[in-house]
């Protein structure tokens, strides 16, 4: 009979916790995020398509002139990075150890990087002018804030057409304000709790992200940084493009998780194979796969780390600071998955490392203790549909 994990080690854990990591959010204008329809857009405004760049141009300037509004408002300066090596986080964290974590403008970087653009053409054959789809680069601002409920958040704008927003938050931070606010004392350390002095309790806060509050979050810092939706009359399209879902297993004593993780990881590597890895995540291994599955074992600063990956979604399993646990689920194109929502695929997080555990060594079941025989997450990540209010 297999004996889960948290039962085994139940007087030796501090607690239990399943939280959404890392979330990251594009935004585009539905009318405007295809070539064509924005071609269609400029011929209903009598615009001529080779007319297209004088069209954008002053959409341009009004980003880059909010931009410089907003930092002189906050008395900051824009920093403009050059050099791909620097790592943004690192600078916005040098940023907030002087400044402190009060709510606002935290610190505007901007960058010359990759976007998606148009190109006015004419098709000699057919008579029709119109635009099509290009690439090129432009300058990007990323906007930091200190959300007062999300924690540090940013929102990347390009200074082109169509615009296409990204918006990063962490889950783990959401609930460290949520905590507080509940007055729940806890230790957080990077995005992992090593203290919490009611687990359940945050549990239970950890399973109300709402993704009509995320919404209204999401529309508020687009109309602040990205001053262009008077023009394409129209609000923007949020949809999923990366999502973490960590369940944290907290040990009292590194003695305890030390041995543990040194054969769980050992186990991982030595007898998972790709048909196992396809599970993991939901998926069937068919003739006609085309996407690559894969397992790593990698030895890092912080610890070692098992990755397993099928196609852009992955589930590792690693230690943090000698006394978290994490099985993470990642997603890199939440519309890849079957069905096509994002609930379904970080909302097996759980289920999935039920699997892979179970597939491996008796010893490796785990329960989650709020539903210890659900395969799904209480609260998954809400669909695409829901989250762009359509």
């Amino acid at each position: 009979m297999r004996q889960r994990l948290t039962e085994r080690y139940r007087e030796r854990l501090a607690g239990v916790l399943s939280c959404y990591d890392r979330i990251v959010i594009t935004g585009t204008l539905p009318g405007a995020c295809y070539a064509g329809g924005m071609t269609r857009f400029l011929s209903a405004r009598q615009i001529q398509i080779f007319d297209y760049p004088r069209f954008a141009e002053p959409l341009r300037d009004r980003v880059r002139e909010r931009a410089a509004e907003l930092a002189g408002a906050a008395g900051i300066a824009i920093e403009h990075i050059a050099k791909s090596h620097i790592r943004k986080e690192d600078v916005v964290a040098k940023v907030l150890a002087v400044r402190g974590a009060h709510p606002g403008l935290v610190h505007i970087i901007s960058a010359m990087e990759a976007c998606n653009a148009y190109k006015p053409w004419h098709d000699k054959q057919t008579h029709r002018t119109f635009l099509r789809p290009d690439t090129g680069k432009c300058l990007h601002y990323y906007f930091y804030f200190m959300d007062a409920e999300l924690g540090l958040i940013y929102l990347r704008v390009p200074t082109w057409c169509p615009f296409r927003l990204q918006f990063y938050c962490n889950g783990h931070s959401w609930l460290a304000r949520r905590l507080t606010a509940a007055g729940i004392g806890f230790t957080l350390a990077d995005n992992a709790f090593l203290r919490i002095d009611d687990w359940e309790r945050a549990q239970t806060l950890a399973d109300g992200l709402s993704p009509d509050h995320l919404h209204r979050v999401l529309d508020h810092y687009a109309q602040q940084c990205c001053p262009v939706l008077d023009v394409f009359a129209q609000s923007y399209h949020w949809s999923f493009m990366q999502v973490e879902y960590a369940t944290d297993l907290v040990f009292r004593s590194p003695a305890i998780l030390k041995p543990l993780y040194e054969q769980l990881s050992r186990q991982a590597i030595l007898t998972v194979k790709a048909e196992h890895v396809a599970t993991f995540l939901g998926h069937k291994i068919t003739a006609q796969l085309a996407q690559e599955i894969g397992s790593q074992f990698a030895t890092r600063i912080a610890g070692t780390c098992v990755k397993h990956r099928f196609g852009k979604s992955s589930i590792k399993i690693y230690d943090k600071f000698g006394l978290v646990l994490r099985l993470e689920t990642t997603t890199n194109e939440v519309s890849a998955e079957r069905p096509s929502t994002a609930s379904e695929t970080c909302a097996r997080s759980y289920s999935v490392a039920i699997a892979a555990i179970s597939n491996i060594s008796p010893a490796w079941t785990i329960s989650r203790p709020a539903f210890a025989r659900s395969t799904v997450s209480p609260n998954p990540v809400p669909s695409m549909a829901a989250i762009s209010g359509a």
